[in-house]
């Protein structure tokens, strides 16, 4: 039985050499599934068209902001000696960063609590200094002089 010749397809490759699919995560070196968001860029009717490089510019935002959160969160997490983050970690994390805050400004996360927080006239006073002798008063200055 002879083997059979590989045929000539467009683009010059021969029909038995099939390059490996590679993603678009991949090529752009990221976590987040790049097909994915332009499948939900373009399904949501957000603009007539959608750019080659826009799902991959929003995967990599994406990405940033989750990695920044968890590592927030993270450490936060460690503060209070816990190995798992809980929405608790998350919150503290959000709301200590100025920029995050602002990012999530009316978000409220479940199981998350509030900042820890003392008004400041509840605070004690500074330590009392000496009192400075009190300065006279307009009628001790005048001896009961009438005006």
């Amino acid at each position: 039985m002879e083997a059979k010749k590989p045929t000539e397809v467009a683009g010059g490759r021969k029909s038995g050499d099939r390059k490996k699919r590679i993603s678009r995560s991949v090529r752009a070196g990221l976590r987040f599934p790049v097909g994915r968001i332009a499948r939900f860029l373009k399904r949501g009717r957000y603009a007539r068209r959608t750019g080659a490089t826009a799902p991959v510019y929003m995967a990599a935002v994406l990405e940033y902001l989750a990695a920044d959160v968890l590592e927030l969160a993270g450490n936060a997490a460690r503060d209070n000696m816990k190995k798992r983050i809980n929405p608790r970690h998350l919150q503290l994390a959000v709301r200590i960063d100025r920029e995050l805050e602002k990012l999530v400004e009316g978000v409220t996360i479940p199981g998350g609590g509030f900042l820890p927080n003392i008004h400041w006239a509840l605070l004690p006073k500074k330590a009392s200094r000496p009192k400075s002798p009190k300065k006279a008063t307009l009628g001790l200055l005048f001896d009961n002089t009438e005006f």
